[in-house]
């Protein structure tokens, strides 16, 4: 458990370093002003997410190919951590798109595929929940891993598929001046770094989760277990 506290710990540090950057080394952009600094957090998160969603997709092939129940766990985990990133995308953009756009919310392409991919892998995780455990679960589960990345590159290329609101990619047409591109460029690390350390700490859970016999209560720390040895008297 160490490992994993140093781990959340270097994280949480780097993403420290990344809001300093962002706060006091980017400049002010000439035209949206300090609401633009959004955008380091708001695309780092969607490429965590993409990132999280490919760890689903390979998670699911290798289980429906292999029967590995490590690689289960593994799409079980990134999942989860994909749908957090994604509703950090989602909340980081309306929060962007009202003082520029003047409203929270758009039926525009890339909002609304990025909203299917959310609907999708919650999708996802509800099936983990309420289907009985097993591998019929685990194998429909994984099915809906793969064809859900569908919605992934129909994300990214959306704005070039479709006149939308949403500008089109920065990074590739090189239009951020050297101190946003770096700044960028670090806080996507360092998004990327906390995305796999989450995921690390949630196939741990998950691990543990599926060592518990089945029906079996996992004691809360607030009400910890009676010793074996005490039980006898306090059933007396």
């Amino acid at each position: 458990m160490t490992r994993y506290l140093a781990a959340a710990g270097a994280a949480v540090a780097l993403m420290l370093a990344a809001a300093a950057m962002i706060f006091f080394f980017a400049p002010t952009d000439a035209l949206q002003g300090p609401v633009q600094r959004i955008f380091y957090v708001h695309v780092s998160a969607a490429i965590a997410a993409f990132a999280s969603f490919a760890t689903v997709l390979v998670g699911s092939v290798i289980y429906l190919w292999r029967g590995s129940l490590r690689a289960d766990r593994l799409a079980r985990a990134s999942a989860l951590v994909g749908l957090v990133f994604t509703t950090v995308t989602l909340v980081m953009g309306m929060l962007w798109a009202k003082p520029i756009w003047g409203t929270y919310w758009t039926w525009d392409a890339r909002l609304t595929s990025t909203l299917v991919l959310w609907i999708i892998y919650a999708g996802y995780l509800l099936v983990r929940r309420l289907a009985a455990p097993g591998r019929q679960a685990a194998r429909f589960a994984a099915v809906v891993g793969i064809f859900g990345f569908v919605d992934v590159p129909v994300v990214y290329f959306s704005v070039d598929w479709w006149r939308t609101q949403h500008p089109g990619p920065v990074i590739a047409a090189d239009a951020l001046p050297p101190e946003m591109l770096s700044t960028f460029l670090f806080t996507m690390a360092c998004t990327l770094v906390l995305a796999g350390v989450l995921i690390a700490i949630r196939y741990r859970l998950e691990t543990l989760m599926d060592q518990q016999p089945v029906g079996s209560v996992v004691p809360s720390p607030a009400s910890p277990s009676v010793p074996s040895h005490l039980r006898g008297e306090a059933n007396s």
